[in-house]
């Protein structure tokens, strides 16, 4: 605000003009107008740098999404010969240009299920926004105008825009804005270790999650559920990895009742849990799946909504009817993007670098297995290279901190302090480093992980926070 002292004293610092012009989400605000921002002015491998030239491992690929890193030569290159050639173009009326095109051959053609089309977003968000009007449209398109209601889960993250964020299933990206919007509704959180019940196990839990999603469907009337969202592992809200057997019972009860299953794959696509889609890992069956992050490696915006050929059927005639299929972005299928996200899928293939991330994945999950045993941690849990630590008060009973405690933020600073960027949900200490990180850069990871785990735990005795 107006008036507000530039963090550092220096009012023409980078750091001061942030605080005085830019609105950063996900921020306290009130907080960020005297912390002021982590400036970062260059990336080079799994490192990033600061205004003041220190470097940082980028313990969480940005934001869960620079697979190959923050200096793939390879991926400038294909942007500035696009942005030569054909700099925009758009798909609206029936326009079309190459790298759309081959982009979305290459997606159906490596796709985990027979999808039928490819419909391109800017954000995974809009990805999901999109995939939820899908599901509207073709019931409409189907003669099923009741089958509209959208089911996610308690800690699921789909993202911010109307539908994403009211298919979100976490309160602060609610608060305040009216969401969720009618018609979202939200079943049980798979998280075993916070919400199983006492000698519960991960089958039983499993089985007592897909009765209590078949409750609500019925509840609410099968012939009004149109879809049930869910991420394969859950980011945002933990790294919560499913129990064994879950997704093939929740799958079961979709069918029985006639529910699309919308994978969001934003996250856990091209690679981050050993095969090229999370989708493989889990064995899931999805009718729509939703892209980003990775696709590009983030070099440029850019999602993706795949569907089967019986949506695109009753989606094509209906559009017949009416006399156009109404949705659609001014980017949708930007060239430059595409052309990004062309020479991406290229380079995870030629690299090989899925199956070099699948290797690395196992050092991963063992550096981080290794964390069970300390003292302040209660779950370690991830597949692949994807993972996180939760920080428990007590260890032998799970008892969690008080959020007042703001034990992850402090761990959080720690992280940050010995030069490892990673992410505190709650406290949950996530890490999702790129598919390109070396063992050695990866030993290096858990070793300054590692080092902040102990000063936090130091900081925990001292300050009487660990519970008896």
């Amino acid at each position: 605000m107006a008036g507000t002292r530039p963090p550092g004293g220096n009012p023409n610092s980078l750091s001061a003009r942030d605080v005085r012009a830019v609105l950063h989400p996900y921020t306290n605000l009130r907080t960020h107008e005297t912390a002021g921002p982590l400036v970062i002015t260059r990336g080079e491998g799994v490192r990033v740098f600061d205004d003041a030239g220190r470097d940082y491992i980028e313990g969480m690929a940005g934001l869960w999404c620079c697979a190959l890193g923050f200096s793939e030569t390879r991926l400038a290159d294909a942007a500035a010969r696009q942005m030569r050639e054909l700099p925009f173009y758009h798909l609206f009326g029936g326009k079309s240009h190459p790298p759309a095109i081959e982009l979305s051959e290459r997606l159906l053609a490596m796709a985990p299920a027979p999808f039928a089309r490819v419909f391109f977003a800017n954000s995974g968000s809009e990805a999901v926004d999109t995939a939820v009007k899908l599901c509207w449209y073709a019931n409409n398109a189907l003669g099923r105008p009741r089958k509209k209601k959208i089911i996610a889960r308690q800690k699921a993250y789909h993202g911010i825009t109307f539908a994403a964020a009211s298919a979100t299933g976490l309160q602060p990206f609610h608060q305040g804005f009216d969401l969720p919007v009618a018609g979202f509704l939200h079943t049980d959180c798979p998280h075993h270790y916070r919400f199983a019940e006492p000698g519960e196990s991960e089958e039983a839990f499993a089985s007592r999650l897909a009765e209590s999603l078949e409750a609500l469907i019925l509840r609410e009337d099968p012939d009004t559920v149109a879809a049930f969202i869910a991420e394969p592992i859950m980011g945002a809200g933990g790294v919560l990895v499913p129990p064994a057997t879950y997704f093939e019972k929740v799958q079961q009860v979709l069918k029985k009742y006639d529910v699309l299953f919308i994978a969001d794959e934003v996250i856990t696509g091209f690679g981050r849990t050993g095969q090229a889609f999370a989708t493989q890992t889990f064995d899931l069956a999805p009718d729509t799946m939703s892209l980003a992050k990775s696709l590009t490696s983030a070099y440029m915006p850019l999602s993706a909504v795949m569907i089967p050929e019986f949506m695109y059927q009753a989606i094509a005639e209906i559009s017949k009817e009416w006399g156009i299929f109404g949705h659609g972005f001014t980017y949708t299928g930007h060239p430059v993007s595409t052309a990004v996200g062309l020479k991406v899928l290229e380079i995870y293939e030629r690299d090989n670098v899925f199956e070099n991330a699948a290797r690395l994945g196992e050092q991963f999950q063992a550096h981080i297995a290794r964390f069970a045993d300390h003292p302040l941690v209660g779950e370690v849990r991830g597949r692949g290279l994807i993972g996180a630590c939760e920080l428990v008060a007590n260890k032998a009973t799970g008892q969690a901190f008080d959020p007042a405690s703001a034990v992850g933020k402090y761990a959080l600073a720690r992280m940050k302090a010995n030069g490892l960027i990673c992410r505190a949900i709650g406290d949950s200490l996530a890490l999702c480093p790129p598919l390109i990180t070396s063992q050695d850069e990866l030993g290096e990871i858990f070793t300054r992980y590692g080092k902040s785990l102990d000063e936090t735990l130091e900081w925990v005795r001292r300050e009487g926070l660990l519970a008896a």
